[in-house]
């Protein structure tokens, strides 16, 4: 049976297992997130060595909104720290940061130092950096669904002009190519409401392995096994 047998152009990671890392650890769950805001510059610079051409992380989802107060203004404080620390890492790498999710209900803070980060990198031209923040799948389908109404009732639109294709169009995203290796760490068997729509027929690769333990070698190890898998998309292959 045919192989693979080559890296993927985009890699999507639910970075998971934060706060079960810092338990096992008797820390904070603060400690967690820190340390896994390591492992996404060692992920991150081991992507845009091998030339990937886009990799898609699970920052922050609209359901973690839910956790407490104090522990998600500690994680506010924390990606913007990381979005002022990691420039000049991105700048040295010719990263382009971008980033998805329903953006202005975040903190003014957060969204200004994003901003500031984005309009940096703008012109690099090496591997796509996409932050999912406050980011939930269905409600990427749901924002979609409603420009396409509004476009059907400004009659730009017609019913019979809405494929697969058109449709794209509405994401947050609409140049993001299609997962085609999704990670998760922490061991946990599920999707999560990440990128539902693009993940379609992305390879899964799950690890027990938390976030902030997640190295060079464990991205190799799903990798490897991402070579090793034949892609038919629903057909067959000889």
């Amino acid at each position: 049976m045919k192989k693979n047998g080559s890296l993927p152009e985009h890699i999507a990671i639910i970075m998971d297992g934060n706060g079960r890392w810092a338990r096992q650890k008797k820390l904070l769950r603060i400690k967690g997130h820190e340390t896994g805001a390591k492992a996404v510059r060692e992920i991150t610079r081991e992507c845009a060595k091998k030339h990937i051409k886009q990799l898609t992380l699970y920052a922050f989802s609209q359901e973690n909104w839910k956790r407490p107060k104090r522990e998600i203004d500690l994680l506010m404080k924390l990606l913007k720290n990381f979005l002022i620390g990691e420039r000049e890492e991105i700048q040295k790498n010719n990263i382009r940061l971008t980033a998805i999710g329903r953006i202005k209900e975040l903190p003014e803070f957060v969204q200004r130092e994003l901003s500031i980060s984005i309009e940096e990198s703008k012109m690099n031209t090496g591997m796509v950096l996409c932050l999912a923040l406050n980011y939930g799948g269905r409600t990427e389908i749901i924002d979609a669904t409603k420009k396409i109404a509004e476009e059907l009732k400004k009659g730009k639109l017609k019913i019979d002009e809405i494929t697969e294709e058109s449709f794209k169009k509405y994401l947050y995203m609409p140049n993001m190519p299609d997962p085609d290796l999704l990670i998760r760490t922490g061991g946990e068997m599920r999707i999560s409401n990440f990128l539902l729509w693009e993940i379609s027929y992305a390879e899964l690769w799950v690890t027990d392995t938390y976030w902030p333990d997640f190295k060079k070698p464990h991205l190799e190890e799903a990798l490897s096994a991402y070579a090793n898998r034949e892609r038919r998309y629903g057909g067959l292959k000889e």
